[in-house]
């Protein structure tokens, strides 16, 4: 089950796409966006990235840092941030502890069939560490109005 609104978001660290690591407590005293998505350069992923991209200034004037995750290495992720030009990190994830530190890691349904997978969320953690939204109903072309607003 995913984490809800009001539960501190879990302390972490990850490499991006570059090779840097990342920690949530680098960003104390500031809004994250950190959505977590489940391929690289698939068609609804890739929308997702875009739209958080094309309005990445008015995310930032509005004080919130963007970060991706997804289980892909980080070669997988260089490709993909190079590909789309992403001027955010994207946190890989390979040995699935964000995904299940988050609980976005579940069972997913395609063509009938079951399997395991990263549930397409976003969390908003506040200034202080708290989840303060979570979008669930994730809308990949229109994700950064989803944000704002």
């Amino acid at each position: 089950m995913a984490l809800q609104v009001g539960e501190k978001a879990p302390l972490f660290e990850a490499k991006d796409q570059n090779g840097n690591v990342v920690k949530l407590s680098d960003f104390e005293g500031k809004k994250v966006v950190l959505y977590f998505y489940p391929k690289d350069n698939t068609p609804a992923c890739t929308a997702q990235a875009c739209s958080l991209r094309d309005n990445y200034e008015a995310l930032l004037a509005k004080g919130y840092v963007v970060l991706g995750v997804s289980i892909d290495d980080q070669k997988s992720h260089l490709k993909f941030a190079t590909k789309y030009n992403l001027p955010f990190p994207i946190l890989a994830d390979p040995d699935h502890s964000l995904v299940e530190a988050f609980g976005v890691w579940g069972e997913k349904m395609l063509y009938g069939k079951k399997y395991m997978g990263t549930i397409r969320t976003t969390f908003i953690i506040n200034e202080e560490g708290m989840i303060e939204d979570v979008i669930t109903k994730v809308n990949t072309k229109n994700h950064a109005e989803q944000v704002l607003n």
